[in-house]
């Protein structure tokens, strides 16, 4: 079942690592303007602050991804 995982939690470098991972994902698409990975990261850290996204943990494939709000509390509820 899949966990919300606070991202106060986690370290700092592995925050950012996960948020680089994230955002460097292969079939990501930003539209017409690139954005610097350094800008994405940041928006993505604030969407966390604001909790507009999520770090979410599958116990199942032992995986963790960031989520938005709604696709987050599907997939805890699921």
């Amino acid at each position: 079942m899949p966990i919300i995982v606070p991202w106060k939690d986690l370290p700092p470098d592995t925050l950012t690592n996960l948020i680089e991972e994230f955002v460097t994902r292969d079939g990501t698409d930003y539209g017409d303007q690139e954005v610097a990975t350094s800008t994405k990261v940041e928006q993505v850290r604030t969407q966390l602050k604001q909790q507009e996204a999520f770090i979410v943990f599958d116990e199942v494939t032992e995986s963790v991804s960031v989520m938005g709000k709604e696709q987050a509390r599907e997939a805890v509820n699921s």
